[in-house]
């Protein structure tokens, strides 16, 4: 035990001093620098933020993911924290209006002109310690990864300017970019996250973020050897998003790198990057190509050769690269040879059973979708596919939950559905292949599951992510796979080695952008809306009356008392969901013998009153479609139970808790969130991006809609939206002024004092919205974010490896 202690101590980079005396000594600096500030704040539990890399001269400190940030005074500014319950809260961080502009305003509170040099340091280190407060800490000693196989020559280019770039590529070189760009093929044959892209008119859009592994633009084949590409700079609303939310924030190109000033004059910035390696970049992240295994790649060649009759399973342990291998795959099949030795006129089917981290539609869901263009980006660039070009959902069922183990029988029959609808739609297409994602729940009943699909699915194909078994996996897969005469192949797993954001980071972002994101028909691009959600106008739906908007709620999961349903609702995340016909309700039978039975004598009398002239009228079909809904409200009136305060409608079966509705009779809608409940007017105000095309349809054949309130993640993202909106408003300001006094102090001779009480009185307001942002519901401010830093600091590496696993098991890209 000596030696082992000796030797520890030898390796200590300071043996001369204990841990105790080191940390006394920093308190004495804390305390001696913040006597000089406003408040001096308690640092006894600080702990030094990891080293992190330093950012790019030129980085902005509003486009910084927040931080509880200290400032070269020793005083640590405020970070609110949003908190849904006692047991459940997530941390926000903040820039202290008053702490922001120390070195732009004098002891009255008026704006003056700093000084230069201390304006550069206190950059400096903001720039510096807002580095340490991206939503995943990443180490700066990160493997440099060779990105681009070549560097452009400027025989390489064939014209530039500030919004475009067109280059030839030598077959078998590689470009990468960070960004967002259109690109047009218009020679030779390139390959894009596994689709081959041919000459033609059409126009691709490429979504980059550094949240996932960089696609890799490869030339296939080119006329006299080279590939001719152009590359088309964009602007998407998707990049505002960085303004509502830190997890959008570093994730794009920000300054020029060596390949755009090899490719740009003047001082432009495109909306991508070139980058040859990762330490290209001027944010130093750990950027990675998308590069798949050879056996990968052949396996998608062996596929896509019976594309008509294709019918695959892809399945695995978590982190094995099931939804990397399936984008693939359908990349790949959507992109036929221009010779028409394969056409894709019937589109994919796609079969999305991963409630965790969907492709096409937000967590919570299980889907089945008809595709027809490839996708290119991450799944938060393509939340939902309505008035999409990429294709549209056929059905869709909100499982209420990002893990199917939470119900597995409601799981199952949710599938059955699907597979039901996939058989309708082959009607209409008949040499449409259907490619299925099972998720990362392989074992116990998962593996039941499985097997059941693989038995009964008709497939053609089993592709197992994983050459590591288990044995307890595979074989039961294998015995299932030659029972129903079905080929199964096993590759090797793709694993992630560094990862930018958390799969709950990933579920957050998705959910963000599903609700911004807007697509109007018979346009090609989407749109985001970069306010704060608070701010969209609400759809007010009455829930009791003549004509109530919603038959009823329910409430996923455990059992809660109608006292605390309006609690549990408000601010939450709601299921849409359309009841076809009353079959759908778990106790059908029992209600309708009973409603049956009240009824009978009255059909009777009324049977025996009817006009015979009238059997020889044709029938109302708006009639029988309201026939058939108050049918279905009948059913539901008799399980709601009325809140007493609130008088909303609680659907309730069975023993105290809410069994799931019947996929075979029941669809969702989409997703909504409940802004308020207003009980005077018994009104809820939702905010949803369905279209109401949808909604009418729904209404107009006779089905009812209820809410399902399930077990999702709770939407922390739309609490803080309004806060960082109001606190990047503020540090824009605090940018444009100070930038403003530096220019005029030298050329006027005395302050303007009209224009100075304009900018502090602007500058108050900007103020006051910030301090009004933070009193929000569940939203509060932390003064002192000490201890969360100790915390921080004591679990860095414990979490840097907990967050590998959980980003490996999201099934994003190179997982």
């Amino acid at each position: 035990m000596k030696r082992k202690a000796d030797k520890q101590q030898s390796s200590a980079p300071r043996s001369a001093v204990s841990a105790v005396a080191a940390r006394r000594a920093r308190q004495h600096q804390l305390q001696v620098a913040s006597s000089h500030g406003n408040a001096p704040i308690d640092n006894k539990e600080a702990e030094p933020p990891a080293k992190k890399a330093r950012p790019s001269p030129d980085r902005s400190l509003k486009h910084a993911a927040p931080s509880n940030v200290v400032r070269a005074n020793g005083n640590r500014l405020a970070a609110p924290v949003k908190a849904v319950s006692a047991d459940l809260a997530f941390e926000l961080s903040s820039i202290d209006a008053t702490e922001a502009l120390k070195s732009e305003t004098s002891e009255d509170g008026k704006i003056v002109a700093g000084d230069e040099n201390d304006d550069e340091e206190e950059d400096t280190d903001a720039r510096n310690n807002a580095d340490h407060a991206t939503p995943s800490r990443i180490h700066s000693t990160a493997e440099n990864f060779t990105l681009s196989r070549n560097k452009l020559r400027r025989s390489d280019i064939v014209y530039s300017d500030e919004h475009m770039l067109c280059v030839r590529l030598k077959e078998k070189t590689t470009l990468v970019l960070i960004g967002i760009y259109d690109i047009w093929v218009k020679r030779g044959v390139i390959s894009l996250m596994g689709a081959k892209l041919h000459p033609s008119t059409e126009t691709y859009r490429v979504y980059a973020p550094s949240t996932h592994s960089l696609p890799v633009i490869k030339c296939v084949s080119g006329v006299e050897g080279f590939a001719e590409i152009e590359l088309q700079s964009c602007s998407s609303d998707l990049q505002g998003l960085k303004e509502l939310s830190p997890h959008y924030s570093r994730i794009w190109n920000s300054s020029r790198t060596v390949g755009d000033s090899a490719t740009l004059g003047g001082s432009f910035q495109r909306s991508f990057s070139i980058l040859y390696t990762s330490s290209d970049d001027p944010l130093n992240r750990p950027l990675r190509p998308l590069h798949l295994e050879k056996k990968w790649s052949t396996t998608i060649k062996s596929l896509s050769r019976r594309a008509h009759s294709l019918r695959a399973l892809i399945c695995g342990p978590k982190g094995a690269g099931k939804s990397t291998f399936g984008r693939y795959l359908l990349n790949h099949l959507l992109t036929p040879a221009p010779d028409g030795s394969s056409d894709n006129l019937n589109g994919i089917a796609f079969l999305d059973l991963d409630p965790g981290q969907p492709e096409f539609v937000p967590m919570g869901n299980i889907y089945l979708a008809h595709l027809r263009e490839p996708c290119f980006g991450p799944p938060f660039s393509h939340p939902n596919l309505n008035n999409s070009r990429y294709g549209k959902v056929i059905r869709c069922h909100h499982i209420g939950a990002t893990s199917p183990k939470e119900d597995p029988d409601n799981y199952a029959s949710a599938i059955m559905n699907l597979l039901d609808q996939y058989r309708v739609l082959t009607a209409t297409y008949p040499r449409c292949p259907l490619i299925i994602n099972f998720p990362g729940w392989i074992f116990g009943l998962g593996l039941e599951i499985a097997t059941w699909i693989i038995r009964s699915a008709g497939l053609s194909d089993v592709v197992y992510m994983s050459e590591k078994g288990p044995t307890e996996v595979i074989e039961p897969l294998r015995h299932a796979a030659l029972e129903a005469g079905v080929s199964l192949t096993t590759l090797p797993s793709q694993p992630v080695d560094m990862v930018t954001r958390s799969s709950a980071q990933l579920r957050s972002m998705q959910m963000q952008s599903y609700f911004h994101m807007t697509q109007s028909e018979g346009l090609l691009d989407s749109f985001w809306n970069e306010s704060p959600l608070i701010h969209s106008k609400p759809i007010h739906v009455n829930y009791s009356g003549p004509q109530p908007g919603i038959a009823g709620i329910m409430v996923l999961g455990n059992h809660y008392s109608p006292q605390v349903l309006r609690d549990i609702l408000d601010g939450s995340i709601v299921a849409v969901v359309a009841i076809e016909n009353a079959s759908a309700i778990p106790n059908y039978s029992e209600i309708k013998a009973k409603l049956d039975g009240d009824s009978r004598a009255e059909e009777q009398t009324d049977a025996m009153a009817e006009d015979q002239s009238e059997d020889n009228e044709k029938p109302n079909v708006d009639e029988l479609s309201a026939n058939g809904n108050q049918r279905v409200k009948d059913f539901l009136n008799d399980s709601i139970t009325r809140c007493q305060k609130s008088g909303l409608p609680y659907l309730v079966w069975g023993a105290g808790s809410s069994t799931p509705l019947d996929p075979k009779a029941s669809r969702s809608l989409g997703l909504a969130f409940v802004r308020s409940i207003d009980v005077s007017a018994q009104r809820l105000e939702l905010i949803s991006p369905i279209p109401g095309s949808s909604i009418r349809d729904a209404i107009n054949q006779g089905q009812s809609l209820v809410l399902v309130r399930g077990m999702i993640d709770s939407p922390d993202w739309a609490f803080s939206e309004e806060y960082y909106a109001a606190r990047n408003a503020e540090q824009d300001f605090i940018t444009q002024i100070s930038s403003t006094n530096k220019s005029t102090a030298k050329s006027r001779g005395k302050e303007d004092d009209e224009t100075k009480r304009e900018q502090n009185e602007q500058l108050r307001r900007l103020q006051e919205r910030v301090r009004a942002a933070s009193k929000m519901p569940y939203l509060k401010v932390i003064e002192d974010a000490s201890a969360l830093h100790q915390n921080e600091g004591r679990q860095e590496n414990g979490t840097w490896r907990l967050r590998k696993k959980v980003y490996i098991s999201s099934d994003s890209e190179l997982d």
